[in-house]
């Protein structure tokens, strides 16, 4: 089997002056600083073969994949629902600077089981949306390269899953920057290859440490 090569784009910085675990509620585009990243990725795949473009629907996502596509104006943008954000039941709440949120009563049922996790979509559930829109792709990445602009944790799923690695884990330690390139190899093995890029490594702010459910 000739190889076939999937991109999973993270987008890049979202305006979110609140600090709003957006998720996936519209009307939260790219900062400033998210169109320099964006602007990158732009010139990083300028001379990259790619035959597919797929992007999330979410306005982040596709603002991030603009760039890219104007240097490909050949290809259509298909918009994929299946590499969406994942669902959480905080979406739309600010934690406050320490995390208040998290403290109160009608917080905890929704906290009861991180291995779940408890507050939003099973792990299980991110990983096969991801996995199916990442076998599309390869299968209509033949002669060329395929790219998604998708989000954080189901960016992290897929690689997870196949990089064979547990699916809890602690979302601090992800290695999804903003603006990064999770690269995918399908070679007719059980699971892809994966590779990691940070073409906007020197935009990105330093990643807080705290602890937020989905985030």
């Amino acid at each position: 089997m000739e190889p076939r090569v999937v991109h999973l784009v993270r987008h890049g910085q979202v305006h979110n002056p609140d600090g709003v675990l957006y998720g996936r509620l519209p009307g939260f585009g790219l900062s400033e600083l998210g169109q320099q990243m964006a602007a990158r990725l732009g010139e990083y795949f300028a001379d990259a073969p790619l035959v597919h473009l797929v992007s999330s629907p979410l306005q982040r996502a596709q603002e991030t994949m603009a760039p890219i596509a104007a240097g490909h104006p050949e290809l259509a943008v298909n918009i994929d629902d299946r590499v969406v954000e994942a669902a959480n039941v905080f979406e739309g709440r600010s934690f406050g600077k320490y995390n208040q949120v998290l403290l109160l009563p009608t917080s905890w049922w929704a906290l009861r089981n991180p291995l779940r996790p408890s507050w939003g979509e099973a792990y299980p559930s991110v990983v096969a949306r991801m996995r199916a829109a990442l076998v599309d792709a390869a299968a209509k990445a033949e002669g060329g390269e395929a790219l998604i602009v998708a989000h954080e944790l189901p960016i992290w799923m897929a690689r997870s899953w196949a990089e064979g690695r547990s699916l809890v884990h602690d979302p601090r330690k992800r290695e999804t920057r903003l603006a990064s390139v999770t690269t995918f190899t399908f070679d007719g093995s059980d699971k892809p290859k994966v590779s990691y890029a940070e073409p906007a490594a020197d935009l990105v702010p330093p990643k807080k440490s705290r602890f937020r459910p989905g985030a």
